[in-house]
């Protein structure tokens, strides 16, 4: 039987999470578990040495950041 290391560990989580966040319907949520996955990518990526894998998710997880932070600065002039 095959077991599963721990970087594979991480892959799979990266994958589910951003499995899971693209099913979400708010979209604030979303944006935080999308995030999570997008870290957990970038670790993989460093762990596997695939520069490709961590710009992207590294890109990711600068949008998303950039759409949380703008969207609890609108909330909070709205309060």
């Amino acid at each position: 039987m095959a077991t599963i290391n721990t970087v594979e560990l991480v892959g799979y989580s990266a994958s589910l999470m951003v499995a899971l966040s693209l099913m979400m319907k708010d979209i604030v949520r979303l944006r935080w578990v999308n995030l999570g996955g997008c870290g957990l990518f970038v670790a993989y990526g460093l762990a596997i040495d695939s520069w490709p894998v961590v710009s992207m998710n590294a890109f990711g997880a600068c949008v998303n950041l950039y759409y949380l932070f703008k969207s609890y600065r609108h909330s909070a002039m709205l309060s």
